[in-house]
């Protein structure tokens, strides 16, 4: 049977994964299906048909077991209603173990309640000793495997969300970015923008996510343009590039006797190639000495 794969997302900004739904030619997104995973069997959306997919990962891809009955949508909001109730619990239980720098995140049962996963922060790196707690918990939903899952700091803000650095209403991972991306300060460095720690550092205490949207187009525009401190030769003659404007692809240029004006980058000529052909149009013809020897 030829593979159908299409992509399935299990929460409202997740991360998209790859099933075999070659048993449900007809499916289309927006469809939910039920899904095996190594979580448990959970209820996700269907995004997306993918007509030429990489190839799959440890030699096949996991099935679509079926498409999602009415049932099971109604199961699944009866387990999510008791996913605060959970969370409340094992917050409560965790201050009882007096269990310093843990914070109860979240919870979150599968469709069919066999599973529940807390999700928790710590304030260190280190893993946790929470066997007493996840004990606990089991206890409290006898026949259903407890998991705890500890998140980090840009996860926890993702999940929270809330106000944004910039001001707008909801941070960017609680509203389209289903990855987090590497962040470095380089990427800071290269757009411009001051390394105070306000200035780049979001909401969950790391580098912003948006220092890397338009990084790319940065390097690219500035490999284009002179570098600082480069002398270049305008229209209203030599002078020293101070600042660049990369996304404009304009640079700043300290003319002497004029002052600082700005430029295309088609107005430029580099200074050394322009001072090179002066020196060789300065240097005496070789055939004209001889000739003058000669004579």
């Amino acid at each position: 049977m030829q593979p159908l794969i299409v992509g399935v997302r299990f929460a409202q900004i997740g991360k998209v994964y790859h099933f075999d739904a070659a048993a449900i030619p007809d499916i289309q997104p927006g469809d939910r299906v039920i899904v095996e995973t190594t979580r448990g069997r959970q209820l996700g959306e269907v995004t997306q048909r993918i007509e030429k997919p990489s190839p799959p990962p440890e030699g096949k891809w996991k099935p679509v077991e079926r498409r999602a009955t009415p049932r099971d949508l109604l199961l699944r909001q009866t387990w999510q209603r008791k996913e605060v109730e959970a969370m409340i619990a094992c917050r409560q239980r965790a201050a009882e173990l007096k269990l310093a720098g843990v914070k109860i995140i979240a919870a979150e049962f599968s469709f069919d309640g066999v599973r529940l996963a807390l999700m928790y922060s710590s304030e260190t790196e280190e893993k946790m000793d929470l066997k007493s707690l996840r004990h606990d918990m089991g206890k409290l939903y006898p026949g259903t495997q407890v998991d705890m899952r500890q998140i980090g700091p840009r996860d926890v803000a993702k999940l929270l969300g809330g106000l944004g650095a910039c001001g707008l209403e909801r941070r960017c991972c609680s509203r389209f970015l289903t990855d987090f991306s590497p962040i470095s300060i380089k990427m800071a460095k290269e757009q411009g923008i001051s390394l105070t720690p306000q200035e780049i550092t979001g909401m969950c205490g790391r580098l912003r996510c948006c220092l890397v949207y338009e990084f790319e187009q940065y390097v690219a525009a500035r490999k284009e343009l002179p570098k600082r401190n480069k002398r270049v030769v305008t229209p209203l003659g030599e002078g020293r590039v101070v600042d660049l404007l990369p996304l404009q692809m304009t640079v700043v240029v300290e003319v002497p006797e004029v002052g600082r004006r700005e430029f295309e980058r088609e107005q430029l000529e580099p200074w050394d190639e322009l001072e090179a052909l002066r020196r060789k149009s300065a240097q005496p013809c070789e055939n004209c000495e001889k000739k003058e020897i000669r004579e």
